[in-house]
């Protein structure tokens, strides 16, 4: 065996959670994946003087955490709409660009997990990469997110996390506490939020595919929630209320029924749709993510990622044909 089989014996299998975990820091799919790439690289550069003293998914998670640090050096936060304004009162309101803010992005699921993992480490890993939770973490200075991740969604304990940090564990200590008060006024109540495995809400998604590809207005409004907001990165113009959110939806993408197609995938360990629109050709053209947040009461959020480079990161085609595009079966 070499050491290039030996190395990647070590440490392929991590490669997965360390993307979450840069992406959680970072907010970017796309820069996490630079910075895993960046974490392997001085991994393997360094893995002659690697002692095994810590266990080498802690070694690598501490090569990864200071890539992440460095990189946010150099980064502003990565908001969502909702976090730059106001919403606009009325769905006739005119639409306001934002190309030049470096959005948040959503993240393809499945998060990483071990085969056979315990069902509760799985929820962890799903709670731990929901959308809502990655840009409350942007509010957050880039070792208080650090701090936050090792300690609540990893677990690590506060003296570990101290030596990754290059700290004391009295500072580690109270910057979680900061993180947390933080994090406790932009995050939603944790209960409202429902899984798209129980059968009334893979219902509840089946419908609203349904009423979009319909071009069924009055349906689509009757699955949202009273308070529904929308976001459109990268346009800087969102939407509260049924109405509102309802009105602008109809009159811009439910001209026709047939002129978008939907396709499921998960995104942050949630439900979300592939957007596709009817092109001028023999086909349909990739449109935007839809990341969704359903409650019992219906749909509470949706985020549309109009950011066609998403489609390769989520590993779906650029159009699909007219013929046999049809909805299948919500991903879980």
């Amino acid at each position: 065996m070499t050491v290039s089989d030996d190395f990647a014996g070590l440490t392929d299998r991590f490669r997965g959670e360390l993307l979450a975990h840069c992406y959680r820091m970072l907010g970017s799919a796309e820069e996490a994946e630079d910075l895993v790439q960046e974490t392997y690289l001085r991994a393997w550069r360094s893995y002659d003087r690697f002692e095994g003293r810590a266990s080498v998914r802690t070694w690598l998670y501490r090569i990864a955490t200071n890539v992440c640090l460095t990189a946010l050096e150099r980064r502003g936060r990565r908001p969502l709409p909702s976090g730059l304004g106001a919403p606009a009162e009325y769905p006739e309101a005119a639409l306001a660009a934002g190309p030049e803010v470096p959005w948040l992005q959503p993240f393809p699921y499945p998060t990483p997990a071990a085969d056979g993992a315990d069902p509760a480490a799985v929820t962890m890993s799903r709670a731990g990469i929901r959308l809502a939770f990655v840009a409350a973490l942007q509010y957050l200075s880039a070792r208080q997110r650090a701090i936050l991740i090792l300690r609540d969604v990893l677990e690590w304990p506060a003296a570990e996390v101290a030596d990754v940090l290059g700290t004391t564990t009295i500072a580690v200590n109270s910057g979680l506490r900061r993180a947390r008060a933080q994090l406790a006024e932009s995050l939603p109540v944790q209960d409202e939020l429902a899984e798209s495995a129980e059968p009334g809400m893979r219902a509840l998604l089946d419908r609203f595919a349904a009423a979009i590809e319909n071009a069924d207005a009055d349906a689509m409004a009757g699955l949202l929630r009273a308070d529904i907001a929308l976001e459109m990165p990268p346009v800087l113009t969102w939407f509260t209320g049924r109405a509102a959110v309802s009105g602008f939806i109809a009159a811009h993408f439910l001209t026709e029924p047939g002129g978008l197609r939907l396709v499921p995938v998960m995104a942050n360990g949630g439900p979300a749709f592939a957007v596709y629109r009817r092109g001028p050709g023999r086909a349909y053209q990739a449109h935007a993510i839809l990341v969704l947040t359903l409650t019992p009461a219906g749909i509470a959020r949706i985020i549309a990622f109009q950011d066609l480079g998403l489609f390769t990161v989520f590993g779906l085609p650029p159009d699909v044909p007219l013929s046999g595009a049809g909805l299948g079966p919500v991903q879980d």
